[in-house]
């Protein structure tokens, strides 16, 4: 089963088996207070961002490797990498998935340097597999990503002593087994909201950057937040623009605002750039989220637009542009009402195009998803509203030969 992020509305990720920690002392509290606001002195987050979240459970029934970024060509083409997602429990990271992350022995064949794992060798899987990658491309820069949709539920714990979540964090991205491996982290989601909302308050997640900042010092720090930019919504609930003092960019999940999680309709884009007449809900936008975001502090180089490499569709449906009605969520490889662009480019190809984003309707399907020509007008816009770059979910849904990404490499300057 397929699972990914949500920036409005609904989605999951795989909870998986846990992983012991290992202690390590910061030395970046010696060089960052708890108090300061972070001043950024290395260049890893400067210049055009383009990320991808790699996800741990797709080396499964999605049979997608690291290897895939470099046969795809994606891996010229990128520079950042997130690697979701770790857990947090009891107030602490914690590994996701032991067998994925490093136990995983990979072929020679399945390797990015050609290389079998051995029965006795220290670190395998994934781990291994993006250390490898960095060998190979060394401008890229991995950040461990951890909660997600469902595992974002341990915010209330983390937050009731953000040091201590901190230590937690970067005493497993530090890990000497893999410490090479990892260039910072990732937050997903703030309290307001993940799986549930909670009670920590709009300061909560300012607090908790700023902790993270503090033990991790120059390493990268960022977060993947909500892009409900209604009234009211769940941006006006966390104080995003004082968290951003200690954060390098946010990526705002500009996708997922409709789908057949409203089974009857109406049709609508998952990832509308722009508003349109019809609109289900005003404020679902990536202009409205930007522009919310930019209202409350946000500088614009520190906010990527979300690219979902997938498309969300309903059945039963009989009218061509946006605003049907249907019966149901369209038949999916991995879920119903989800299917990836590389399927959808050939299964159902697109038939028009509304808020900037393109839409297909056959037989009875209607679907909602990327192209290369939409992402390209996405990166354009991008560009004029100097954000720091864009990043996807995830890499798995492009083609063979990473046609999405090269369109958003082409796309950003």
């Amino acid at each position: 089963m397929r699972f990914r992020h949500k920036a409005a509305a609904l989605a999951a990720t795989l909870a998986l088996p846990l992983a012991g920690l290992v202690g390590l002392a910061s030395p970046a509290q010696a060089a960052t207070s708890a108090t300061a606001t972070f001043q950024k002195t290395s260049d890893w987050g400067t210049g055009t961002v383009k990320l991808g979240y790699f996800t741990n459970w797709g080396v499964y029934g999605r049979n997608y490797h690291v290897k895939n970024l470099v046969t795809s060509g994606s891996a010229d083409k990128i520079t950042h990498i997130n690697y979701a997602f770790g857990n947090v429990q009891g107030g602490k990271c914690t590994i996701g998935d032991s067998y994925a992350d490093y136990d995983k022995a990979y072929t020679a064949d399945q390797s990015v340097d050609g290389v079998a794992d051995t029965w006795d060798q220290p670190l395998r899987a994934n781990f291994n597999q993006l250390r490898k990658l960095k060998a190979k491309y060394p401008h890229i820069k991995v950040l461990y990503s951890f909660g997600g949709w469902t595992w974002s539920g341990g915010f209330p714990d983390a937050v009731k002593n953000p040091a201590a979540f901190a230590q937690s964090c970067y005493d497993l991205v530090e890990d000497p087994r893999w410490a090479d491996v990892f260039d910072g982290i990732d937050w997903e989601y703030p309290n307001a909201c993940g799986l549930s909302c909670d009670t920590s308050g709009p300061n909560a997640f300012s607090n908790m950057m700023k902790a993270v900042r503090a033990e991790f010092g120059d390493n990268l720090v960022t977060a993947a937040v909500t892009a409900d930019g209604s009234d009211g919504g769940k941006i006006d609930a966390t104080d995003y623009g004082e968290a951003s003092k200690y954060i390098d960019w946010y990526n705002v999940m500009t996708y997922d605002f409709f789908g057949a999680w409203a089974k009857n309709g109406p049709t609508a884009p998952h990832s509308p750039l722009t508003s349109y007449d019809g609109i289900p809900q005003q404020g679902f936008t990536s202009a409205d989220a930007i522009a919310k975001f930019k209202a409350k502090g946000v500088p614009a180089d520190k906010l990527l637009i979300g690219i979902g490499f997938y498309g969300r569709g309903w059945t039963g449906v009989t009218q061509s542009a946006p605003g049907g009605t249907a019966t149901g969520p369209a038949a999916g490889t991995y879920e119903a009402g989800i299917e990836d662009y590389k399927v959808l480019k050939n299964s159902c190809p697109a038939t028009g195009t509304v808020a900037g984003t393109a839409y297909a309707h056959c037989g009875s399907n209607w679907w909602i998803y990327d192209t290369p020509d939409t992402i390209k007008s996405k990166m354009d816009w991008a560009n004029e509203q100097g954000l720091g770059g864009a990043f996807v979910w995830d890499f798995s849904g492009d083609t063979a030969n990473g046609e999405l990404v090269s369109a958003i490499n082409s796309g950003l300057a």
